[in-house]
Formats: C-alpha cells, structure tokens, sequence
C-alpha cells in the first residue's frame, strides 16, 4: 500500500511553497524596482556631473579643448567625454532626434545605443555655439551597482523563506497535533478499548472534531456497555426456558417425570422461548429502513377491547381483574397492527407484576390509549430507564409465564415509529400507568391522555369498589357474545 504523506508534512510544504511563492514574486518585484531605481539614480548623477562640466566649459576660452586630461579622470569611473565640434553635421554620439534636441538647447539624459554598447548618456549644448558635450557611462557600470542590492534581497528573501519554514512547521505541529490525538484515540475505539478524552484545544474547527469526537466515543461506550448486557440478559433469557426443555425432556426419557406435566411444561417454556425469539425478531426490523409502518385511523376504543380480550383468559388464571373502558370512538392516527402490539405489551407488563385481586384497566380516548394497574409500581430512579431493555424484567421478578422483557422497549420504538410517544408514571406501592399518545384526526396532535369521561379511570383509584371493576368487564362480555 502507498504510504501518504501526512498531514504535518502537506501542510508545512504548503505554507513554505505559499510564503516561498510571494517572497519570490516580491523579489522579482523589488528587484525591478531596485534596479530602475539604480539606473535612475546613476542617469541623474551623469546629468548632474555633464551639467557641472557644461557650466565650466561655457566660460573657458577654449571650449571642448581640454578633454584630455579630463578623460584620465572620468576613465576611472569609466566613464567618458565626447566632444561634439559641429552641431550642423550627423555626429555618431547624437543618433535620431538627440542632434535635432540638443541644437534647440535642450538638456538630454537617457540611455543610449552607440557603436553596439549601451549607455547612460548626458548631452548638452556649450552655450549658443555649434559644440557640445557628450558624457558617457556603460550601462553594465549601473549593472555593478545594483548587484549589491540584489544581493541584499537575496539575503533578506532567504532570512524570510526560513523564518517562514520555521513557522510552518511549528504551526502545522500544533493544528495537526490535536488531530492526531483523535487518531490515536478512534484506533482506540477500533480495538474495541476505552479511549481517553480528546482534549478539546486549538482553533474553532479541530476544537469542534474534538468535542464530537468524545461524544461519539461516550455514545459508543454506552452502546458497547447496553449490548454487552443486553446479550447477557438474552443469554439468560434463553437458557431458562432452554433448561426447563432439556430437564422436563431428559426426566421423561428416564421416567422421572409424569407424561402430561413433561408435555404441559415443555408447551409452555416453548411458547415462552418463541415469544422471545419473535420480540427479538422486532426490535431487529425495526433498526432496519425497510421497516415500515402504516398510518391510518384508527379506534383506539376497538383496540384496548380487543387487548383485554386477548388476555382475559390469562388475567382470570392470575386472580386479576382485566377491564377495558371505552364507552365512545377514540380515533387516532397509527397502524392498527402495531397499535394493538403496543396495548397487548402493556397489558402483559401490567399482567406479570399486579398481584392477585388487582385490577388492569385499558382505556382509550381520543389520541390516546392508558393501560393503568394496582401492582406494587415503581421507584423514582427506575423511571427514566423503564423503556430499555430487560430493565424493569430484571428488577422486578415474577413466577408468571408473561412477558419476555423486550415489551416496553417495543412499545416505545413502535410509538415513536408512528410518530407518538409513550411516558410512564408510577410512585413505588400506588401502581402504574403507561400512557401512550398518538397523532388525533381532529388537528390536535396529542392529547393529555385524560381527557373526560376517562377522567377518572386514568387515575389509580384509591380502593376500586366490586361495581367499578365489572363495569368494563361485563362490557366486555357482551363484546364477545
């Protein structure tokens, strides 16, 4: 596999190619400037020195007659002096318009190109006669003189490109070091061990990544730890009605144990296996996109019937009064399927832990749907986790085939699926009351879940009279016939 090159090194080579780039164009700049700078300067000091020259020669006797010895001194400052005698003649040191110039008196400094060597050239007229002077500097001498500057550029671009360097690498350090530690810390992660929080440092950007970053890893150890004792329960939850089979089998192979109990205990651990295997089948879908749920309306009143209905036999063998009350239409918006799966979780968890002689009551307004129970209730600090799984199941025990400690995990996924929710209220010795509210038909879209004429029953009672408790029941009844 190609190894890449870090983040660290892309972004010290980039800074360092960036401030690299502009120190080059600034001195490709400064260079121009520099030497246009040099060249001026040095065509103002020839004019200057042609200007001196000029103002001696105008009052010699013998004007242009001593260059001579003046050319020994220029020659060390290779410069040079001309001497033009005739104005009204061509002269190979005034080309082009510079004869025509300097015969109306003008003053001309520029550079020129005379026998194939460029110059700094001066020429000025020697006051109204037909002479003038020509002073002479090669253009290579001005080159001299700004090789020092370039030099001093050179230098300072250098000086800059290393500073430069320096800062890059200290500054692709620190952004790059934070992101490495959240590497560190996801490698972490993926050998499944518990990293230590990011800390959260630097610019706005990497500060954030950190604070994600321990968030997620928090979410994931909260995750890792509900699985791991999720699979503990299931575990558990399996090898006990696994158990039963295999003794109840074994017992009867060795004639230990009488035909009929064996087959009744085997029917029923089976059954009890296969709802948990069929709970488990749910919670399964429901983490899948293709789980769908369909929204329609539906009677809230027909379904906590037929929830009661379903478990009237079961309530009956338990010693617990099973009643609906639901004396007009409740409607709502859900899928009628799934709604009844809520109820019936409901009412196998009220079933489970509400002692004999107790009541279960179903009932439905509209928009909402309480299943309400005088079993032993629950403590305040087990409320906001009555909704994970095997939670409550664990906690509170019962010997009642009923219910396999999946049940209100579903109801809340299937609730919240169908865009309701589902709250529990419960004080340890008073009962409980699960109420679930669903999207209303009439443009409310929850109601409070106690709503007249239900007022009454979706509190707990203090002490329910034997007339209270048939009042649904006997409706019930005549429901079925």
């Amino acid at each position: 596999m190609t190894r890449r090159r870090s983040l660290r090194t892309n972004l010290f080579v980039a800074i360092v190619l960036v401030v690299a780039l502009s120190i080059g164009l600034m001195l490709a700049v400064g260079a121009v400037l520099t030497r246009r700078q040099v060249e001026h300067a040095t065509l103002e000091g020839l004019a200057h020195q042609a200007d001196v020259l000029t103002a001696r020669e105008v009052f010699s006797i013998l004007p242009l007659n001593h260059l001579r010895p003046l050319n020994k001194l220029l020659a060390k400052q290779q410069e040079q002096a001309i001497a033009v005698n005739n104005l009204r003649k061509p002269s190979p040191y005034l080309p082009g318009d510079t004869l025509l110039r300097v015969r109306r008196g003008e003053d001309v400094n520029r550079t020129e190109r005379i026998n194939g060597t460029d110059y700094f050239f001066a020429a000025r007229r020697i006051g109204q006669g037909p002479k003038a002077l020509v002073l002479l500097r090669p253009r290579s001498r001005g080159n001299s003189a700004f090789y020092p500057f370039l030099v001093g550029l050179l230098i300072a671009a250098g000086a800059g490109i290393a500073l430069a360097a320096l800062a890059a690498f200290l500054l692709a350090r620190r952004i790059v070091r934070p992101v490495r530690r959240v590497v560190d810390a996801t490698r972490h992660l993926a050998e499944e061990r518990d990293p230590e929080p990011v800390p959260i440092e630097g610019a706005y950007e990497i500060a954030s990544l950190a604070r994600a970053f321990n968030e997620m890893a928090e979410q994931l150890a909260r995750a890792r730890a509900a699985e791991k004792q999720f699979l503990l329960s299931v575990s558990h939850e399996l090898k006990t009605p696994l158990t039963a089979i295999r003794g109840y089998a074994e017992g009867v192979a060795d004639g230990a144990f009488d035909m009929d109990e064996a087959v009744e205990t085997i029917s029923i651990e089976a059954a009890r296996l296969e709802r948990l295997v069929r709970d488990l089948l749910d919670l399964a879908r429901m983490n899948r996109t293709d789980f769908s749920i369909h929204r329609e309306k539906v009677d809230l009143a027909t379904i906590a019937r037929e929830a009661v209905q379903r478990y009237e036999g079961q309530a009956r063998e338990f010693g617990v009064t099973l009643e609906a009350f639901a004396p007009e239409p409740a409607p709502a918006i859900g899928d009628p399927d799934r709604v009844l799966q809520v109820a019936s979780n409901l009412v196998e968890n009220a079933l489970r832990l509400t002692p004999r002689g107790g009541v279960v009551r179903v009932s439905a307004e509209p928009g909402a749907l309480v299943v309400l129970d005088t079993g032993p209730g629950l403590r305040q600090e087990d409320l906001p986790r009555a909704f994970e799984r095997f939670y409550l199941y664990s906690r509170y025990s019962s010997d009642r085939p009923v219910g396999t400690g999946l049940g209100l995990s579903i109801v809340k996924e299937l609730t919240q699926g169908m865009g309701g929710s589902v709250e529990v209220d419960s004080a340890a010795g008073h009962g409980t009351r699960f109420t679930v509210r669903l999207p209303g038909t009439g443009g409310d879209d929850f109601t409070d879940g106690s709503r007249a004429p239900n007022r009454d029953l979706t509190q707990e009672p203090d002490n329910p009279s034997p007339s209270e408790l048939q009042v649904t029941h006997a409706q019930s009844e005549a429901d079925k016939s």
